[in-house]
């Protein structure tokens, strides 16, 4: 065996796949699925190449060098990510915190609407990413759940970022919705 063909076997990145999920890759499509719902990726980009066989799922860079052993890292810890959303989900707490003028969320579709804050007339509207991703309102607290971490905390600083205090002091100004806790 030559020395490149041992360093790209060191290079190759194995992830097993748990029981009571699948993996499938079609057309460059990663299709995850577990007992929370598919999550699919678009892997075209990701210059690696992904073989799967019955329990794992193999991924190999196409170079030997530095950069792509990180490449192979990123798509090993995205595959993970994928696996532990469709079997346990994800999970990232809000806090509304207000001084005054008291804030109300509501869900309206794939949207999330911040209404009275700093006693504005209109709405501040956040946009839900993902089909499977939940946004619950309880008490003081917004909870955004779903299998796709990318998704869920995706739409938790979309809510977060609606709520930027802009043209005042952030440090007396400090109303808003803040991420407080993430569940991964």
């Amino acid at each position: 065996m030559s020395i490149s063909e041992a360093s790209k076997d060191e290079l190759l990145s194995v992830v097993e796949v748990p029981s009571g999920v699948t993996a499938s890759l079609k057309n460059n499509l990663l299709s995850i699925n577990g007992k929370l719902g598919t999550i699919e990726k678009d892997v075209t980009k990701l210059p690696v190449n992904f073989k799967i066989s019955e329990n794992q799922i193999e991924i190999r860079p196409y170079g030997s060098r530095k950069k792509d052993r990180a490449i192979s890292n990123t798509c090993k810890t995205l595959v993970r990510n994928m696996m532990r959303g469709v079997q346990d989900g994800f999970t990232y707490k809000l806090k509304i915190v207000y001084a005054h003028f008291p804030i109300s969320v509501k869900v309206k579709g794939n949207e999330v609407h911040v209404d009275n804050f700093f006693g504005e007339r209109s709405s501040r509207v956040s946009h839900i990413v993902g089909k499977l991703t939940k946004v619950n309102v309880t008490g003081d607290d917004v909870i955004v759940e779903g299998p796709s971490l990318e998704d869920v905390s995706q739409t938790a600083a979309n809510i977060e970022s609606s709520t930027k205090v802009k043209q005042k002091d952030q440090r007396v100004f400090l109303d808003g919705l803040y991420i407080y806790q993430t569940h991964a």
